[in-house]
C-alpha cells in the first residue's frame, strides 16, 4: 500500500508542502542590501503649533498632534538598522531629548516619547524660527544623522530683516529636510491660562506685531516719531495678524535654500514616508532579511497543484460520461 503513495502525486505535493511549512517555523533569513535612514526629529512645540487645521478620523486636531501621529506612523515604515532620535524646540534653540537608536528594537520607546510630547514642555514663549534652524545644525553637525526640523514657520516676535540667521558656515555640513505642518489658511492661535487649560484664543493685543530688537528696517524718515534713543521703531503701536497662524511655506522655502536643506510640505504619512525615504538619505548595509514569505508561498503553491489536478481529472471524468 505504501509503494502505492509513492506513485501518487499528490502524496509529493502535499509532503513537500509540509516541508515548506514547516520551514516558516524555522524562520529563515536571507543577507541582503538594503537601504537604511537615519534622522533625528526636531519639533516644534511653540504655541502656534496649538493651532487646529489639520483633520484626522474627521475631527480636527492640533498641528503638534498631527505631527506627532504622522511621526508615530512613519515608524512603522522604516526599516530595521534604522535610527531615530527625537528633540524639541522652542524660543531659539532645540534640546535633543535622545540620540537616534535602532528603530525596531527601541520602537516602544520611541514611540512612546513621541505620544509624550507636549507644547508644556516649551521653557520660553518665544519661536525665533531661523535661530533654531540654525542651532540645531550646529548641534547635530557631528552626528551622523539627517536632520528632520518640523516647524510651521511662523517667528513670534517677526524677524527684523537687519538680524537674520547666517547659514553659511554650516550649509552643506548637514543634511536633512524642513517639514512645513499646518495649513495656507490663517486660522486663531488657542490661549492657555497659567493651569493649561483652554482660555480662548490670541487676541491682537496680546502678541507683538512687529520686532523692537535692535534698529528699525526702514528708513528712520519713514518712522512716525522716530527717536534713535527712546523710540528706534516710531511711536505708533504696530497693527498685524500675527494673532492669527498659518504655514509660512515661503519662508521655510526661503530658509531650507539657505541652510542646503529639502524642503516637505506635511499633508499625510504616506507622503512623508515618501518624501524623507530618498537615495539622498539612504544608507547600504547588509542585514539578515525574514523571507518566511518564500516558503509560505511555495507550500502555496504546491497545494494550489494538489487541487488543479483534482479539479481537472474530475472535469475529465464529467466530460467523458457526458459524451457517452
Amino acid at each position: 500500500m505504501f509503494s502505492n503513495y509513492l506513485k501518487n502525486y499528490r502524496f509529493w505535493l502535499l509532503s513537500l508542502a509540509l516541508i515548506a511549512m514547516l520551514m516558516v517555523f524555522v524562520r529563515p533569513t536571507q543577507n541582503q542590501p538594503r537601504p537604511i535612514y537615519n534622522y533625528t526629529f526636531i519639533i516644534d512645540i511653540t504655541r502656534s503649533m496649538n493651532a487646529t487645521d489639520y483633520q484626522l478620523d474627521g475631527q480636527a486636531i492640533s498641528r503638534l498632534e498631527y505631527v506627532k501621529h504622522s511621526l508615530r506612523g512613519l515608524l512603522a515604515k522604516l526599516p530595521c538598522q534604522s535610527k531615530v532620535g527625537l528633540g524639541l524646540f522652542t524660543e531659539r534653540r532645540s534640546t535633543l531629548l535622545f540620540e537616534p537608536i535602532e528603530v525596531c528594537q527601541g520602537f516602544n520607546d520611541i514611540d512612546t516619547a513621541l505620544a509624550n510630547v507636549d507644547w508644556r514642555m516649551a521653557w520660553a514663549a518665544d519661536s525665533r524660527i531661523a535661530s533654531g534652524l540654525l542651532n540645531t545644525l550646529q548641534m547635530l553637525e557631528k552626528l551622523d544623522t539627517h536632520v528632520v526640523f518640523i516647524t510651521d514657520g511662523q517667528e513670534a516676535p517677526p524677524v527684523n530683516p537687519r538680524y537674520r540667521s547666517d547659514f553659511a558656515a554650516v550649509k552643506g555640513k548637514a543634511k536633512g529636510m524642513i517639514i512645513g505642518a499646518g495649513g495656507l489658511q490663517a486660522v486663531p492661535i488657542p490661549k492657555f491660562n497659567h493651569k493649561g487649560e483652554p482660555d480662548g484664543f490670541y487676541r491682537p493685543d496680546d502678541v507683538p506685531h512687529r520686532s523692537t530688537f535692535g534698529e528699525a528696517d526702514l528708513n528712520p524718515e519713514k518712522i512716525q516719531g522716530y527717536n534713535a534713543r527712546n523710540a528706534p521703531f516710531g511711536s505708533e503701536a504696530a497693527v498685524g495678524s500675527e494673532h492669527l497662524s498659518a504655514l509660512q511655506e515661503s519662508y521655510l522655502q526661503a530658509l531650507s535654500t539657505e541652510a542646503g536643506l529639502h524642503y516637505q510640505r506635511l499633508t499625510n504619512v504616506d507622503d512623508l514616508a515618501k518624501a524623507l525615504q530618498i537615495p539622498a538619505f539612504a544608507g547600504q548595509k547588509t542585514i539578515a532579511v525574514d523571507v518566511r514569505w518564500q516558503a509560505a508561498m511555495l507550500a502555496l503553491g504546491l497545494a494550489v497543484l494538489v487541487y488543479v489536478r483534482v479539479v481537472r481529472g474530475r472535469w475529465n471524468t464529467v466530460r467523458k460520461a457526458g459524451s457517452l
